[in-house]
């Protein structure tokens, strides 16, 4: 069972075109969209909100994101209501790139508080997540290969992600090289901003106790064309 999300917003059709985005990442993930008020229009529904958390918690809790001030205050009222307040978490986090990230994560099966804190980062607080990192000077004895990209989209949202899922659990750390900059293997956030696509070669570094093993699930997928067509 994965951790589930659910995305609280004024407007029913922001809700839902997020939850969309978020399950083409990560689509063994209930992602449940809570927008708009009572009657239908803008606004928050308590009673949406608390229905959307349970579904949602499939068994291994569920993080909540929110996209105003009373969104998030009828979350929090939500989830203090809980049988197991610890079932659910209110995460203040940007909500587009929160929610992806959060749905990543959780398609890669870490608990409720790796969830929360993938959504947490998304936010570009310290550091910046989103952003590519500086270039460092590689580490010895780690392991590099590089491809081109072949797939229309180049390393986007879809394919960004499906790196990330194919890495995930692997006890490696993996940067994504591409020209002067270079990125968080684990950040789905951090690989689109390097803003790679069809045609250009992409490096891959890995250090650690799996590198062999994520190296080769990148080559792999490299190889399929990241699953288009």
């Amino acid at each position: 069972m994965r951790v589930g999300l659910v995305v609280v917003s004024h407007s029913a059709k922001l809700a839902e075109g997020i939850a969309e985005v978020a399950e083409q990442m990560a689509p063994d993930v209930t992602v449940v969209p809570a927008g708009g008020g009572p009657d239908g229009g803008i606004g928050t529904d308590y009673d949406a909100v608390s229905a959307a958390v349970e579904r949602a918690n499939s068994g291994s809790g569920a993080v909540v994101l929110y996209d105003l001030g009373s969104a998030q205050m009828t979350a929090e009222m939500v989830v203090e209501a809980l049988d197991d307040p610890g079932a659910a978490v209110v995460v203040d986090a940007p909500l587009v790139e929160g929610t992806v990230a959060a749905a990543v994560a959780a398609q890669g099966g870490a608990d409720r508080a790796g969830v929360a804190q993938a959504a947490a980062e998304a936010g570009g607080g310290a550091g910046a997540a989103a952003a590519p990192a500086a270039p460092v000077a590689a580490e010895a004895g780690a392991l590099r290969t590089e491809f081109v990209l072949d797939n229309e989209a180049g390393l986007h949202a879809r394919p960004a992600a499906l790196l990330v899922r194919a890495i995930a659990g692997v006890d490696a750390d993996v940067r994504i090289r591409f020209g002067d900059d270079e990125a968080d293997g684990h950040s789905v956030l951090a690989i689109m901003s390097l803003g790679a696509r069809k045609g250009d070669r992409v490096g891959v570094e890995a250090a650690g106790p799996q590198a062999q093993d994520a190296i080769e699930r990148i080559e792999a997928l490299a190889r399929r064309h990241f699953d288009e067509g």
